[in-house]
């Protein structure tokens, strides 16, 4: 009979987070799969326990985590955590659960804090749906093309950002929502410097230009109104655009205004100029 495979949500910051069912889980599993394990050690360390790791990340190869089912199957258990927050979530692990379910293997989920849900909570935007976009891929093209994709999206969006690209981000967002749309910047969350700030996507800007970002962050971006995006043709858009430029604006300058009041980007608009 195979062992059972526990997914076990551990804290995002404040190790007070933790759970009597996370710990009992932990100290009862015959192995643990962590993502980085010297973060994983530090929990188990901090609540003494002792059990064998076994390190799964984004690099492992598909034997590793083959070696892990074989493990299952002969009926070991198995608990698998990430650095912080839930496991499974746009996180290495997935894989292991996928394998699992094709194995017949029994999963159990001791569930745990999530950036995700706690940054939505305190985001002071409608929380009745919200769609979680992850980190947005780091090529040029294949962002502009997502971002694209989410243009009309009218439920809260959730994106994950590192300090040293957020101004970037926060750039292109501006561009493809324009500067009014309402944004709460998540901070280190159940940390000693969490911070919220409640900022339309232009004062987000001025401020991370003017302040160095630190920290881990979660973006939650208003979703659009409903039906935005097809209230105006692009054709309709470009003759705001054309009305503005004969009355001395610069093209630039007038494909901006459009942009930020039709929901078109900038760089959409001033491509259509030439």
């Amino acid at each position: 009979m195979s062992g059972t495979f526990y997914v076990i949500g551990t804290p995002i910051g404040n190790l007070e987070d933790i759970t009597l069912r996370q710990l009992d889980t932990l100290g009862s599993v015959d192995f643990i799969c962590a993502e980085d394990t010297r973060v994983t050690l530090k929990l188990l360390n901090r609540f003494e326990i002792k059990k064998p790791l076994v390190s799964f990340h984004e690099h492992s190869s598909k034997a590793d985590a083959q070696k892990i089912i074989d493990r299952l199957l002969a009926g070991e258990s198995c608990g698998i955590v990430t650095d912080a927050g839930m496991p499974c979530i746009s996180d290495p692990g997935e894989v292991l659960v996928k394998m699992c379910v094709e194995s017949g293997i029994d999963i159990k989920v001791v569930p745990g804090p999530s950036a995700v849900v706690s940054a939505v909570a305190v985001s002071g935007l409608s929380t009745r749906r919200f769609t979680f976009e992850g980190f947005l891929p780091v090529p040029k093209k294949e962002r502009s093309e997502r971002l694209e994709k989410l243009r009309g999206e009218t439920a809260v969006m959730v994106f994950y950002e590192a300090p040293h690209k957020l101004k970037t981000t926060l750039d292109d967002l501006t561009e493809a929502f324009g500067g009014d749309r309402r944004i709460s910047l998540c901070r280190e969350l159940t940390k000693i410097h969490e911070e919220v700030l409640r900022l339309t996507l232009s004062e987000a800007v001025e401020y991370y230009n003017n302040n160095e970002p630190r920290g881990e962050f979660v973006l939650v971006l208003e979703g659009a109104k409903d039906g935005a995006g097809e209230e105006i043709t692009i054709e309709q858009a470009m003759a705001q655009v054309n009305k503005l430029i004969e009355m001395g604006e610069k093209p630039t300058d007038a494909c901006k205004a459009v942009a930020k009041e039709t929901g078109f980007r900038k760089s959409e608009l001033y491509a259509m100029l030439r």
